[in-house]
């Protein structure tokens, strides 16, 4: 299908505005469905999940994942999910607020007044240490440090986990090749360094690597993770788990900026709940004005534009039958701006995410994170983390857009700016 690699998102509203909520069309011998009303998209990823597995881009993952939990399928992807679930408790998840809030701080002492800076680049490399510094410890250490920059170099090459032939690309000797191959290989050799120095050491700690190394299958057998296993779920969180943050926060400094009036409404929120105290776990839920502004801008700007699935068996979908073997395309961009359930979908209005308005919306109308036992584990941290970093950042700075340089969105493996988000801070009278 001409420009579905090129531009997805255009291609995919392109189909909907042409053939309504399910399209199939053939790339090969290739059958692809492409779903493209919410509650359809429920019954792919809930009702008839046991009938679909993760899609070919997943497969091509565990190239640098392994079977983490992103990538690991039926009764071994339930046991890892039971295993990491005490990880992303409530109050597990609130003792890291310090560390988010540390992190954003840390970006404020380097920014200047005036001075235009990639923001996108700003969002990446924020969320990374975030996770890194979950992960391994309230600092960072060479270790530690050396895993997150293998990290940035293998996040490089994410993209091409789009492209079919990826597995011929990787038998290429291309420079950009090595360096990936090169990223993973010691991806894999320092975060079983890590592993092996902890067991060894046998202490404990309180960071993630801690949880996981001491995770146990109580409803199962008991027993824990092997280290391969552990491994691969630390990659997984670590790679998988900032670059849908960073997207976030960066797509919502763009709407604010392009609506000042929202803006202004966020800062007003800003000043009467935090004026200069210390930011902690407890602002998610008291700037209920900046979290309704995140999911909006993501609802917009789906940072995990598409889910995608492969049949394992026929299934019945909205009254047609999708065979075994074929590719399922879910893109929340498209569903996402559904007038049936967003009126005036291309209005940015936070207002959707406030009171009885989104208490009427049914659950399944805002399919950003996944849905049933495929759900982002995540979701509680990365909400956590996207509203404190925007509080921190907010109350001291205006972002202003740099006009010279267009913001286009970049559907890959996720959704981003084209050529970055290139902003001015402007200092805030507080």
């Amino acid at each position: 299908m001409t420009g579905l690699h090129h531009d997805p998102t255009a291609v995919m509203l392109g189909l909907h505005d042409d053939f309504g909520d399910l399209v199939h069309f053939r790339i090969g011998p290739q059958h692809v469905y492409v779903v493209l009303r919410a509650d359809l998209v429920r019954q792919v990823l809930v009702t008839h999940q046991k009938s679909f597995k993760k899609g070919p881009g997943f497969e091509r993952a565990r190239i640098v994942l392994g079977n983490g939990l992103l990538t690991s399928e039926g009764d071994f992807h339930l046991r890892q999910r039971r295993m990491l679930q005490p990880a992303f408790h409530r109050r597990r998840i609130a003792s890291y607020a310090g560390i988010m809030v540390d992190e954003a701080q840390r970006l404020n002492d380097d920014m200047r007044e005036g001075e235009v800076r990639d923001v996108a680049a700003d969002m990446s490399q924020l969320a990374l240490r975030v996770v890194s510094r979950a992960l391994f410890g309230a600092e960072l250490d060479a270790d530690a440090l050396e895993i997150s920059h293998a990290v940035a170099e293998a996040g490089e090459f994410f993209d091409y986990l789009t492209v079919a032939l990826f597995p011929v690309l990787l038998r290429t000797p291309l420079p950009r090749i090595r360096r990936f191959k090169d990223a993973v290989a010691l991806l894999e050799r320092e975060t079983t360094r890590v592993i092996t120095e902890r067991r060894d050491d046998g202490e404990g700690g309180d960071d993630l690597l801690a949880i996981l190394l001491a995770a146990r299958d109580v409803e199962g057998d008991g027993t824990g993770m092997s280290d391969e296993q552990v491994r691969d779920e630390a990659l997984t969180l670590i790679t998988a788990g900032h670059e849908t943050t960073a997207n976030g926060l960066t797509w919502t400094w763009y709407t604010l900026a392009e609506h000042p009036e929202i803006e202004a409404r966020f800062h007003e929120e800003l000043a009467a709940v935090v004026g200069v105290r210390p930011l902690s776990a407890d602002d998610l839920t008291a700037l209920p004005y900046t979290q309704a502004v995140l999911l909006e801008s993501m609802r917009l700007y789906p940072p995990a534009w598409g889910i995608e699935r492969r049949a394992v068996r026929d299934q019945e979908i909205g009254g047609y039958v999708i065979p075994a073997g074929a590719a399922v395309l879910m893109p929340t961009f498209v569903v996402n701006r559904d007038e049936r359930l967003y009126p005036d979908p291309l209005r940015f209005d936070p207002e959707r995410f406030l009171g009885a308005v989104a208490a009427a919306r049914p659950d399944w109308a805002y399919p950003l994170f996944g849905a049933g036992t495929r759900k982002c584990i995540g979701v509680s941290f990365a909400m956590l983390e996207a509203v404190l970093v925007l509080a921190e950042l907010g109350r001291l700075w205006h972002l202003r857009l740099d006009e010279s340089v267009p913001v286009i969105p970049q559907a890959r493996v996720s959704l981003r700016p084209r050529d970055g988000l290139w902003m001015a801070p402007e200092r805030r009278a507080v």
